[in-house]
């Protein structure tokens, strides 16, 4: 009777260990090859994207590189099943300065294009990007200072339309060189265009390559205030902004 029982409590145990390692597995799967979460950590992407912003990343969008797989290990050369990025995507990719460090922005330049800021208006290839102004708007900063914004909607050349904000367009970043993206390269700017370090941080950002792409923003799944945190699950129904749950990111 007891080596029965004993008999039932190890292939319990097992059985237990074998569903966790084949959960384990599935999710690693899935966040391999399929989606994987992100959380965005600073303002750079705002209106777009808030601070406390849960989203998916689709990694097969653009194919795969080492970046897709966990710790970057070098086990893909280049990029497997590439497929080209759309101007206006928004992108998580890795630093190329330490080739470690998440970074998502969207995508304004692509290989052989012109890129240039005047006057805090983006130029490609030369021409102005059309932005429609929408208004100011109050934003609260640092130690609960208020300052005002501009909004706008910007029109990048293939009909792609996104919000942008502006403090003024006299800022460092508003007037910038003429960068020519190399080849294999893309050029990111953040919709919050004067609070975004990116691409034209050459020292810092720069063009990033094709194999530093992890994937695109696809859609929120969580987004919190700030006012508490992530695990304090009875303060949800007053943090979590759900208006913007399951949203698409455009």
């Amino acid at each position: 009777m007891e080596d029965s029982m004993s008999r039932e409590k190890s292939g319990g145990w097992g059985e237990t260990l074998r569903t966790v390692v084949y959960a384990v597995i599935i999710a690693l799967f899935v966040r391999t090859f399929a989606y994987e979460p992100f959380n965005i950590p600073s303002g750079s992407m705002i209106p777009t994207l808030l601070v406390g912003d849960y989203l998916f990343v689709s990694k097969f969008s653009y194919g795969y590189s080492r970046y897709s797989l966990p710790f970057g290990l070098p086990l893909i050369p280049g990029r497997i099943f590439a497929s080209e990025p759309e101007r206006g995507d928004v992108i998580v990719f890795k630093l190329p300065a330490d080739n470690e460090t998440d970074y998502i922005k969207r995508l304004v330049g692509l290989p052989g294009d012109r890129i240039q800021v005047k006057s805090g208006v983006l130029h490609i290839n030369g021409q102005p990007v059309e932005r429609e102004r929408l208004g100011p708007v109050k934003v609260t900063g640092f130690a609960g200072r208020t300052s005002e914004v501009t909004e706008y909607i910007e029109t990048l050349p293939n009909g792609r339309r996104h919000l942008i904000r502006e403090y003024s367009d006299e800022e460092r970043s508003d007037n910038t060189r003429e960068f020519l993206v190399p080849e294999g390269k893309y050029f990111f700017m953040g919709d919050n265009r004067d609070r975004s370090q990116d691409s034209r941080a050459q020292g810092r950002v720069g063009f990033v390559p094709r194999e530093n792409l992890v994937g695109r923003a696809e859609f929120l799944f969580f987004s919190q205030n700030g006012e508490g945190a992530f695990w304090q699950f009875w303060r949800w129904p007053s943090t979590i902004r759900w208006g913007r749950l399951f949203d698409g990111i455009e």
